[in-house]
């Protein structure tokens, strides 16, 4: 069932009935709060951008692409980064229906921004690529959605391209989702093709949201951004009652106290309002300082008449990937900030919009300050990095992201680690224990094959495997953490030619023969250049990391031994050559025992410069260490 082209231009002559709604002259009779979930790059930002056009949220003159991704980095990547709350309205069988909906993240390293969101919501739109078909994100936020007990709505978007096959996707949506394929809306976000029906269908299908439980005022705090001016400015849904400006509330989590100084929704510009009531979803300014003072996932109620129990939060972002930033100088210029100091502020500054990172201060023998930092994935870390290079102005050195490890201790004792330095010693270790993940592929059939060649590779274990169509298959595996935080997505990309997507989540902790290789130069271990891996590839690995440290290490006087070392015995080295002055040049005769002593008080002198000299590694060579082959 495909829906009708619409007439275009969007914007009609009659007033906006959202500047209406805004002033106080339509009360809304219908609340409808839904997310926009999808894999990554299917849609969904162009999707919501056309419904603020549909809806007349924005204007003519305001409107373009990305509307709702704010920052730099979304808007060149593609991507979308943070989630956005909205609201519009929309009149339905002659009546004003308020929808609230959330543009969320694609990507699996931020999984929890789209489980923060639908945390607020009765439903969501499932958005599909026509071209595509379903991918391994959109199994994992399907299932996400259910688990939250919401009604999905599936939309396949694209059908514009000449290379859309609606009605195939359409039937992998009901075998592998189990949706109805009579329940699936075919739009284009592009041309605006199917979009007032799908509007249309979300006031009809998406259930309104719950009556009021309690009757003390309870709202959950599902977001919040730090505001230079007015502090932080907290997302919220409220389940019962209302706020209004000047009420004075309690974070229950907390304990803390605060007075609302603003309240508005986001339309998608901010606009104030005096109070939010029953199911509606906006913004609240109270003069909070710090994010710290805010935890999401909370419920806020009133100080004066509070609630008896909170309302049900969520887990907390867990950090499965940890590096090291350092600043690319350590100088310290009189009357000016140093470079450390400049890096400490801007991971400061981030960390008040982006809470779901930790970090502590360290010190290395060869870097000097900085921090260990835990992300959600490899493509967080990344968009950390260039945030902080960016906003803050530093340029950073990283380390190789490692993961956290479990370590028995013959007392009993189990304590987690996130840096190979901080290993205890292997005379009290019972067992290494490292995170295990279910990996689910979802690739062309004829790559079946190479895949699996690629997880045996990185001791994966075969758990199944299912068929969506005659040309697209599920592969589940379970495979260490470890061995897939570097290259495994890019190898994956290879094989299937671009086709070929993957969803992990982390099941447990599992015990190995895993080991610590320490990498010493000019015989001092460098512990940013440490790794734990597994037994059977320490010397394969340790000398693919000697290799491209030799070509990266520039030449000293003196020869550069370069070992890789598990406890006590060496099992992998190469040798840096030293510059070589030639000091019998200036013999043109005489006896040999003259060039003899000559080189014999040389020999001496590079072995004295060996012992007192140090060996400068240059940035380059610890971000050499991150590519593997």
């Amino acid at each position: 069932m495909k829906a009708t082209m619409h007439s275009f231009p969007y914007f009609r002559t009659q007033p906006s009935r959202l500047t209406a709604y805004s002033s106080g002259l339509k009360t809304p009779l219908h609340i409808r709060n839904f997310s926009i979930i999808a894999h990554i790059d299917h849609g969904k930002s162009t999707l919501a951008d056309r419904l603020l056009q549909m809806t007349e949220a924005v204007s003519e003159r305001d409107a373009k692409e990305q509307l709702l991704d704010s920052m730099d980095l979304e808007r060149e990547r593609g991507i979308t980064i943070k989630a956005s709350a909205v609201t519009v309205t929309h009149e339905y069988k002659g009546e004003t229906y308020q929808l609230n909906f959330i543009d969320t993240p694609g990507h699996v390293d931020f999984t929890y921004e789209v489980s923060r969101a639908l945390t607020a919501c009765e439903g969501a739109l499932l958005v599909v690529d026509a071209t595509q078909g379903v991918e391994a994100q959109t199994v994992a936020n399907a299932y996400l959605a259910i688990n939250n007990d919401l009604e999905l709505i599936p939309v396949i978007n694209k059908i514009d391209l000449p290379t859309a096959r609606p009605e195939d996707v359409a039937m992998e949506i009901e075998q592998v989702l189990g949706l109805s394929t009579d329940d699936c809306i075919y739009c284009s976000a592009k041309t605006g093709e199917g979009i007032m029906e799908m509007l249309d269908c979300i006031c009809e299908k998406l259930p309104p949201p719950r009556k009021s439980e309690v009757k003390e005022t309870r709202a959950l705090i599902f977001d919040s951004h730090y505001d230079d001016y007015r502090g932080v400015v907290v997302y919220i849904r409220i389940f019962d009652g209302s706020l209004t400006v000047g009420d004075k509330v309690r974070m229950m989590g907390t304990g803390r106290t605060f007075t609302i100084t603003e309240l508005g929704r986001y339309t998608p510009t901010q606009t104030k309002s005096k109070t939010l009531g029953h199911a509606e979803v906006g913004y609240m300014v109270a003069a909070i300082k710090s994010l710290e003072d805010v935890r999401v996932g909370d419920t806020i109620t009133l100080d004066t008449n509070p609630a008896n129990e909170a309302l049900p939060g969520y887990e907390e972002p867990m950090q499965v990937v940890f590096c090291e930033f350092y600043p690319a100088t350590q100088t310290e210029d009189s009357g000016k900030k140093g470079d450390y100091e400049t890096l400490r502020d801007a991971i400061n500054k981030l960390h008040l919009n982006d809470a779901s990172f930790t970090y502590e201060p360290i010190h290395s023998e060869a870097l000097g300050f900085g921090f260990r930092c835990g992300f959600l994935g490899l493509l967080h870390m990344e968009i950390v990095q260039e945030r902080l290079e960016r906003e803050g102005g530093v340029e950073i050195v990283q380390t190789a992201p490692t993961v956290s490890y479990q370590i028995e201790l013959r007392d009993g004792t189990l304590v987690e680690i996130h840096n190979p330095a901080d290993l205890p010693d292997l005379s009290n270790v019972v067992s290494i224990r490292e995170p295990i993940v279910k990996l689910e592929i979802i690739c062309p059939t004829e790559n079946i094959g190479d895949l699996m060649k690629l997880c045996d590779g990185r001791r994966g274990t075969y758990k199944s495997q299912q068929f969506i169509s005659q040309t697209r298959q599920i592969l589940d595996y379970e495979l260490p953490l470890a061995e897939i935080i570097y290259d495994f997505y890019d190898k994956l990309k290879s094989i299937t030619r671009g086709y070929g997507t993957m969803d992990y989540e982390i099941t447990g902790y599992r015990a190995d023969r895993l080991v610590k290789v320490n990498i010493l130069v000019n015989n001092q271990p460098v512990e940013a250049l440490s790794i734990i891996c597994h037994r059977d590839i320490a010397e394969k690995r340790s000398r693919l990391i000697l290799q491209k440290l030799r070509k990266q290490i520039a030449r000293h006087q003196f020869e550069i031994p370069l070992q890789a070392a598990i406890g006590g015995k060496i099992i992998a080295r190469e040798t840096i050559k030293g510059v070589r002055k030639n000091v019998t040049a200036k013999c043109y005769g005489g006896d040999i025992s003259r060039k003899r002593k000559l080189l014999e008080k040389q020999k001496r002198g590079k072995k004295r410069m060996k012992t007192v000299g140090s060996v400068n590694i240059p940035q380059e060579a610890f971000l050499a260490v991150l590519e593997q082959e």
